[in-house]
Parts: structure tokens; C-alpha cells; sequence
């Protein structure tokens, strides 16, 4: 992947993020951000991942734009209908109450500090599919694996979701069904481990293709964002206000990221 390319991404996901938060200015729903973001940075991993000479010019590449693509449209798609059907996007929300007055410009500098993480997915991407390495390899079949597991498992776990939401209308219910049984957070934890699927089809244990490496940036900085950045931890401070100890109770109950066995309150053990 060229220098010239990664500019050209940059200049094309800050313009979009900026045209997000004309969108959010417009239209007080910063839901639509997301939707921007998600579909601007799969157009971008998409043009990262074909090769400069134009084309899809090799299998690899071909899996990698199917990848990225059914991901782009898929959340893309989920977070528009959320939006269009939902109120304000807690987490934007308690944002804009933690700024004040000056929530216009930190919100179009913190849209710009998503263009970059953007940028570092799209060049993830990239190195994935620019491996060099004889395809179908043993790790682009587990990327498929991975891949798919990740994809079907958001989903499912949005569709419980929404439709907890749909049996609980008005209530502030703790959604406790399915996936969420196991994980607070079951949708990021499956969000983070697809992008763990392009370092397995990127990095060559030969040592041959050192570029590879770089797709590592995907799940590190998708786990930084969603476990300790801009994902757990306002929308659980939301919860926490909205919920109390109702919430405080599934805290204590069940995992914030990865799935794993419930845990017994005293109560339930007495």
C-alpha cells in the first residue's frame, strides 16, 4: 500500500467524518455519525484492499472486500434503522452534556480522531489482503472461520436486543436473554473479534511479508475503543443512571466483554 494511497483514505475519511457532523448539526441524531463512519471506513478498507494495479486480481483480495464489505452494510445498516427508530445515542448524549457549550468543536475534533482510527482499520485491511502468501492459506480459511462467527454472533446478538426492546416498551429493563446472558456487551465482543480474522489471513509466520503486521492494529485498537474508550464505559455510566441497582446487579453477574459463566450473587446463594 502506497503513502500516496493512505493520504488519499485520510483526506477522504476526515471529509466524510466531517460531513457526519454536519449531519449530526442538521439533524440533532448523532446515531447517523455511526452510519457515516461504518460505511466510509469499509469504502475505504475496500479501496485498501485492492490491488494498485486495479481489480480484484487475486483471491485473497476478493475474500478480504466481501469481508469488509458485508460489514460495512451490515452494522451500517443496523445503526441507521436504530436511528431512525430510537431516540438520541446515550453515549453522544452524555457527551454533549459533559461538553456544554463547546460540544460543536469538541464533537468535530473527536470526529476527527475517528477518521484516523478509520484509517488505521482501512490499512489493516489492506496489509491483509496485500499478503502475498499462496491463497487459499490455512489462516485465510480461520479468517473465514473467525470471520463468520463474529458476524453471525453480532447479529444475533443485536436481533435479541431489539427485540427485548420490543417486548419491554418503556420499561428500564436490563436486557438479559440470549447472548446477554453471558457477555453485558455480547455485540463488542463480537465486533472485536471480526476484526481479529484479517491479522490470521495478513501475518506470515515465515517472516516473509513483515507488512503483514500491521493488521494487528485492527483488534488492538477495536479493543481499546470499544472496552476502554467510546464503548463500555459511557454506556454503562448510562445504564448505571438509567437502570441503578438493577444494573449493578447484572454487573455483577455476568462478564463486561468476553463471554464466560455467570457468577451467583449471595442472594441467589442463599
Amino acid at each position: 500500500m502506497s503513502l500516496t494511497l493512505i493520504a488519499l483514505l485520510a483526506a477522504g475519511l476526515s471529509a466524510a467524518l466531517a460531513f457526519a457532523w454536519g449531519v449530526q448539526r442538521w439533524t440533532g441524531k448523532s446515531g447517523w455519525i455511526d452510519v457515516i463512519w461504518s460505511v466510509a471506513t469499509g469504502l475505504a478498507a475496500i479501496a485498501a484492499a485492492v490491488p494498485p494495479a486495479g481489480g480484484l486480481s487475486g483471491g485473497r483480495s476478493l475474500m478480504i472486500v466481501c469481508m469488509v464489505g458485508l460489514w460495512a452494510v451490515r452494522l451500517g445498516g443496523h445503526i441507521a434503522a436504530r436511528t431512525t427508530f430510537h431516540g438520541e445515542d446515550p453515549r453522544y448524549a452524555a457527551l454533549q452534556v459533559e461538553w456544554g457549550a463547546n460540544f460543536p468543536l469538541r464533537l468535530f475534533l473527536f470526529l476527527q480522531v475517528q477518521a484516523l482510527a478509520g484509517l488505521a482499520l482501512a490499512v489493516s485491511v489492506g496489509s491483509a489482503a496485500g499478503n502475498p502468501a499462496p491463497f487459499p492459506a490455512p489462516g485465510d480459511i480461520l479468517a473465514l472461520v473467525v470471520f463468520g462467527i463474529a458476524f453471525l454472533g453480532e447479529s444475533l446478538a443485536d436481533r435479541q436486543l431489539e427485540q427485548f426492546r420490543r417486548d419491554n416498551p418503556g420499561r428500564k429493563a436490563v436486557c438479559e436473554v440470549g447472548l446477554w446472558r453471558y457477555s453485558r456487551h455480547p455485540n463488542y465482543f463480537f465486533e472485536w473479534l471480526g476484526w481479529c480474522a484479517y491479522p490470521l489471513a495478513a501475518i506470515s509466520l515465515t517472516g516473509g511479508y513483515a507488512f503483514g503486521w500491521l493488521a494487528l492494529l485492527a483488534p488492538a485498537l477495536m479493543y481499546l475503543l470499544l472496552v476502554h474508550a467510546s464503548g463500555i464505559p459511557p454506556l454503562e455510566a448510562e445504564m448505571l443512571a438509567s437502570r441503578g441497582e438493577a444494573f449493578r446487579a447484572y454487573q455483577r453477574r455476568v462478564n463486561a466483554f468476553f463471554p464466560g459463566p455467570r457468577r451467583a450473587e449471595q442472594s441467589d446463594a442463599g
